[in-house]
């Protein structure tokens, strides 16, 4: 028999005949039994189900009556009665509702029959599939758009919806594909009116940029704002209208399309056009700073979001991009892999392979050689014939392109025939056509065509085909550096050693160079002036500077220069991280972000242990607050890997900031241990050492001993530090200890307390949200969850403003439960969605699975058994190879123990109740073995032993140090409990619990089986 609850109810039976079902009550209970079929629905929620606050006199009776109607009625359906309620023994195949689930956009569209009949027990199930319905809808709209007129089912949905922004900018591009650019328009300023006046708000990203793009009558990106790294490009796209067409259709139905063609053929930007108008998430990935093949798995993982920090314990990073892209629908974009070939094809075959979801559109000079491969030639823009007149040579669009790029020059009779030659001579090919068109600027075009012409031949006639690659660009670009003064030429090759631009303070003092000459080359095009102040260049020219550059035998001393350059940056904004202009310099180092890493890097390839050591141990903490811990960690491996001298106290903290660093992944617990001792043995305590190597003996302390005393001695020690911030990181990390070992919460708080206003005073942001949110956690824990939701908004901003990704999405999970616990259930799911996509975006498998388990504690606690076991296992499938710490693992078996204890299953539920315990032992973690000790209690309920249960919550209780109201488990255990021993018993039993520690448990926890 099959199950539809998309709509009103409807049973068919086997035959393909329609059920009738007659009556609310009956077909409601057919929904709550359907929901979670094959799993036990508890009568207690049936009852609530069907019937709300008035239940009947003798609920049980009435409830055991309708389900007996109800097998009346449908024969094929297999009801099974259990000692907690009810089952529905079927197929999950045959309910429409996880059909849909699993099902494509179109195929859930049809699905969806109308409206479903979901009593307000199931509230929050009809929420989170009505949100699927709509997001099938669109994506499925945004499918069909591009074959019929979708305009007005978007009107309809967006009526329905009206402050849903994706839905309005899908419309948006509808009405402009169907050729109505003017009520597009309209859509936009109902839109903006609409959430100005009920929200406050402006438009997003994507909604101003569509408008933007609307007035000035240019194409869309179908992707949305957040799904793609594509450059927002600075001028505007010549000539291949009928190429995009031909792509986009090419690589509906094809998943590998490789772009060849010679170098300055416009491959880059026209795989960039492309991409930015396919739909869904696109990723560009940009080769040709790669010179190592083995790179390119990691090149790869760095361009995507969640790239820094996606560790599966320590596998190959290959394996970490294959886990990244598995089960995402994307694309991506390989750009410039002709130097790679091999390795580029050997990465794009294993993706592939892994993600059924990607397509893949690749640069090349040459094709990949894989299986799938569809090849489209790039050709060169069409030129006008010799003998073309003004009108008809202003047609073609290598003749564009050249106007388009040469401001302020005009077509006329007098110079067509120049600019016709300059085309030709250079086979249209877009870069050389640019380049050219800089020229005529300051040279006429006869001479540039004259001078072209020659350049040209020589380049490409004889045995200087030989040349490597990019030899028409090789032509080109070399052809402007002869057009330039020695001053300039030596400012282009110093230049072209910054990977990520420069800014005129470092032109000035690394290049030798003035205004003057950064003028010259930026009005010549070898230079952009980006609107951050920073001086850039097109790759193919930085390239040819740097072959300059080592003609002049300058690669080394220049690598020296920027390097003591970018050290001193690194240096004075070091202090300035852990005060209250924390903001200002993290943004001026993020700016530098990709000279800092190839100044590491440069300095370890150069053997350049000083240099190397010094920039790690003054990047180390941006590294922290930034997100780029993984990355850092590596970093800082690989200097101190190094052989030669170096600064003692920058070698210590090299291996501190190694330690922090890599205690979110890329280390184990031995290794974040020994880089501790290593640099405790290198540590020459003064105070006038940096903060973090007097911190350094309290760490190793916590890594090395599980003696929480000489923890919290050595970080006591630091209470009359003259350094404020490292006062108050002191009193913060011994505040945690103490609660950790059991300590009464009182005297923790008063730790995080002076934490916090130590954190205040020097306006450390990271320091008071982690301080805020510890203090938030504490006060929930004693029952005031409302004041515990306003510290972690407060933490929250506060984190959000720093940038530090991976700390973010627990920070939300916390509060989405705090939320929930304060009796706001709405905001607390909101909330945890929120904390999904935070969770996604930093793309750490420990913090998703904290999310997941989150997400599981609620769901079973509203009743959804099925969707807690399926949170909490994909939970334990992200944290089974965790190199963090086990307390996770442990509180994850416990959260399955209370999972299969609520459904009946009590052997599974001893099994995974077990395993916490074992766990949560080793780990010394007081809060965790008192919560798994509350799952045990829970356990020992169901088992009939309400003593032993009220015994194991006394023993949490004094475990732990205080109760834990965020755990609500305890309570519902007690009046269990309770009910069934009486006051006096269970406050006896209770007290057994008492003098209990983490270091002394009873043996017989589980009982006798």
């Amino acid at each position: 028999m099959d199950i539809a609850v998309l709509g009103p109810v409807e049973l068919r039976a086997g035959t393909g005949e329609v059920v009738p079902i007659a009556g609310t009550r009956l077909r409601t209970l057919i929904i709550l039994l359907a929901l979670d079929a094959g799993r036990t629905v508890s009568a207690d929620r049936l009852i609530d189900g069907i019937w709300g606050d008035a239940p009947p006199a003798a609920a049980a009776n009435a409830l055991q009556a309708l389900v007996s109607r109800l097998r009346r009625a449908a024969p094929e359906l297999r009801i099974e009665a259990v000692p907690t309620g009810y089952r529905l023994v079927i197929d999950r195949a045959k309910v429409d509702v996880f059909r849909f689930e699993r099902s494509t956009p179109g195929e859930a569209v049809k699905l969806w029959r109308g409206d479903p009949e979901f009593p307000e027990a199931a509230a929050a199930e009809l929420v989170r599939l009505r949100r699927l319905h709509l997001s099938a809808q669109q994506a499925w709209l945004a499918a069909e758009m591009a074959h019929r007129d979708v305009v007005p089912e978007l009107e309809a949905l967006v009526a329905a919806h009206p402050l849903d922004e994706p839905l309005v900018a899908l419309l948006i591009r509808a009405l402009r594909a169907n050729g109505s650019p003017g009520r597009a328009l309209e859509v936009f300023e109902q839109a903006r009116r609409r959430l100005a006046e009920q929200l406050g708000t402006d438009p997003s990203a994507e909604l101003t940029r569509l408008h933007r793009e609307l007035l000035h009558a240019q194409p869309a990106a179908a992707g949305t704002a957040g799904s793609t790294n594509l450059p927002a490009e600075l001028s505007t796209f010549v000539g291949r209208d009928s190429e995009i067409h031909t792509l986009t259709s090419m690589l509906r139905t094809h998943r590998l399309v490789t772009l060849t063609g010679p170098g300055g053929s416009g491959k880059t930007r026209l795989s960039v056009e492309v991409g930015a108008r396919l739909p869904g998430e696109v990723w560009r990935v940009e080769l040709a700073p790669v010179r190592d093949p083995a790179e390119v798995p990691q090149t790869v993982l760095s361009a995507l979001p969640y790239r820094d920090h996606l560790v599966l314990g320590n596998h190959p990073t290959l394996a970490r991009l294959r886990s990244a892209v598995a089960g995402r629908r994307m694309l991506l974009i390989l750009d410039n892999c002709e130097h790679l070939i091999d390795a580029a094809a050997a990465v794009a075959d294993t993706l592939l392979r892994a993600a059924p979801g990607l397509r893949l559109l690749a640069t090349s000079r040459e094709p990949l050689g894989i299986p799938g491969e569809i090849l489209h030639p790039v050709e060169p823009l069409e030129s006008p014939p010799p003998d073309a007149g003004p009108a008809e040579a202003a047609g073609f669009p290598a003749v564009r392109l050249l106007l388009d790029r040469a401001a302020g020059f005009t077509l006329t009779g007098d110079n067509v025939a120049h600019v016709v030659r300059i085309c030709r001579a250079l086979d249209g090919m877009p870069l050389a056509v640019e380049l050219a068109a800089a020229r005529l600027r300051s040279l006429p075009p006869a001479v540039l065509a004259d001078r072209l012409a020659d350049r040209f031949r020589l380049l490409t006639g004889g045995s200087r085909t030989a040349l490597p690659r990019h030899q028409t660009l090789r032509a080109v670009v070399g052809w402007s550096w002869d057009l330039l003064t020695e001053p300039e030429r030596r400012l282009w090759r110093r230049l072209a050693a910054f990977p990520g631009g420069a800014e005129v303070a470092a032109v000035e003092q690394v290049c030798d160079a003035d205004l003057d000459l950064l003028g010259a080359l930026v009005d010549k095009s070898l230079l952009v002036l980006g609107a951050d102040g920073r001086y850039r260049m097109l790759e193919t020219i930085r390239e040819y500077g740097l072959e300059r550059l080592a003609e002049a035998g300058e690669t080394e001393p220049m690598r020296v220069a920027i390097g003591g350059w970018l050290l001193a940056r690194a240096r004075e904004a070091e202090p300035h991280l852990r005060g209250a202009e924390q903001l200002t310099w993290m943004a001026r180092l993020r700016a530098e972000h990709d000279n800092l890493h190839a100044g590491v890097r440069d300095a370890i390839a150069a053997g350049d242990r000083a240099t190397a050591i010094a920039l790690v141990a003054n990047l180390g903490w941006y590294w922290w607050l930034c997100g780029h811990r993984v990355e850092g960690t590596g970093l800082c491996l690989a200097a101190l890997a190094l052989d030669g001298p170096a600064d003692s106290q920058e070698l210590a903290l090299a291996h501190t900031l190694a330690a922090l660093n890599g205690v979110e992944g890329p280390l184990d617990f031995a290794e974040v241990r020994e880089s501790f001792r290593r640099a405790l043995e290198l540590v020459e305590p003064s105070p006038d050492s940096h903060p973090a190597l007097r911190l350094v003996a309290p760490l190793a302390a916590l890594y090395a001993s599980p003696e929480q005393s000489s923890v919290i001695a050595f970080g006591q020690a630091l209470y009359d530090d003259p350094d404020p911030w490292l006062r108050a990181m002191a009193r913060m990390i011994v505040g945690q200890v103490r609660l950790n070992f059991g300590e009464p919460a009182e005297v923790a708080e008063a730790d995080l307390t002076a934490a916090l206003a130590g954190f205040r005073a020097v306006g450390e942001r990271w320091g008071i949200g982690f301080t805020l949110s510890a203090l938030a956690d504490l006060t929930a824990a004693r029952g005031g969850f409302a004041r515990a939701v306003g510290w972690q908004r407060e933490a929250i901003a506060l984190v959000e403003a720093v940038g530090v990704r991976e700390d973010l999405p627990q920070l939300t999970t916390k509060l989405a439960h705090q939320m929930w616990l304060a009796g706001d259930r709405e905001a607390a799911h909101r909330t945890l969605e929120r904390a999904r996509r935070q969770a996604v975006d930093a793309g750490v498998p420990e913090v998703m699975g904290s999310v997941h388990h989150a997400a599981a504690t609620i769901a079973r606690a509203e009743g959804r058994l099925d969707d807690a076991r399926r949170e909490i296992a994909r939970a334990v499938e992200l944290i089974v190879d965790s190199t963090l710490a086990p307390q996770f693992r442990a509180i994850a078996a416990s959260a399955q123990g209370l999972i299969e204890g609520a459904a009946g299953d009590l052997g599974a539920a001893r099994a995974r109740h077990e395993e916490a315990l074992r766990i949560a032992v080793g780990t010394l973690d007081s809060p965790v073995i008192a919560q798994v000790l509350v799952g045990i209690a829970d356990l020992a309920c169901r088992e009939g032993d309400p003593a032993r249960a009220a015994t194991l919550l006394g023993a949490a209780v004094a475990v732990r140090g205080a109760v834990d109201r965020t755990v609500e488990d305890a309570d519902r255990v007690e009046r269990e409990a309770r009910a069934a021993l009486g006051d006096a018993a269970f406050e006896a039993a209770f007290h057994q619990g008492d003098g209990i520690d983490q270091n002394h448990l009873p043996p017989d926890i589980f009982g006798t089986r």
